[in-house]
């Protein structure tokens, strides 16, 4: 049973690949809709899904590919008011966390240690164009990766240790210039120009990862 947090660019690829491995259970989470801008990159983003709930245009993608998933969706903003209940009644063997915002990120990441549910986490796949510079690391070796030392930040002040938290992450200097404010959203300061084929080999490498370890 795997869950998969975060249904965009590189979540919904992971999620995609690892129902084709054959997976049998899985749960998505992900409080989106479909936006214009998630066309260049995300799967469940066409002209035709603009303004539908992400987890429902993958799960429907899913349940095409395998009618026999046992497959649960909830159009969801995780918290640490609702996580606890998720992965209690989850039973989870494996979760992806590919959330793009730092606070329920860290909050995932945390309660999955908490429990010893084995977890991959994505770093930030933006900015960047050279997939040869993809890896695995822990969060606590990670470098030139923004989103890696904010998380890493607030997990101190939570008193985890980032040498605890398997990651993807690219080790490619991210373009400066790809980073554009958009002050004034709910969850996001800045938001971050991402090139298709990027997102979708964090995809590849985090689905490896777990169908391997399964």
């Amino acid at each position: 049973h795997v869950l998969v947090a975060g249904v965009g660019g590189v979540g919904a690829m992971a999620a995609e690949l690892i129902a084709r491995a054959g997976v049998g259970r899985m749960t998505l989470v992900d409080a989106d809709t479909v936006e214009p801008t998630n066309i260049n990159r995300q799967l469940p983003a066409l002209h035709s899904t603009v303004g539908l709930t992400k987890v429902d245009v993958v799960a429907e993608r899913l349940r095409d590919i395998n009618p026999a998933l046992c497959l649960t969706t909830h159009a969801l903003y995780l918290d640490e008011t609702n996580l606890p209940a998720l992965l209690e009644n989850g039973r989870f063997d494996y979760v992806v966390d590919a959330i793009d915002t730092v606070s329920p990120k860290c909050h995932l990441i945390r309660q999955c240690l908490q429990r010893d549910i084995p977890l991959i986490s994505s770093m930030g796949a933006g900015a960047r164009r050279d997939v040869t510079q993809i890896r695995f690391a822990a969060l606590g070796d990670t470098f030139h990766c923004r989103l890696a030392k904010a998380v890493r930040q607030q997990l101190k002040r939570m008193d985890v240790d980032g040498k605890r938290v398997p990651v993807v992450f690219s080790a490619e200097c991210a373009d400066p210039h790809a980073v554009v404010s958009v002050e004034g959203e709910r969850h996001k300061k800045s938001t971050t120009g991402t090139v298709s084929y990027i997102t979708a080999a964090f995809g590849c490498y985090i689905a490896g990862h777990v169908v391997q370890h399964l």
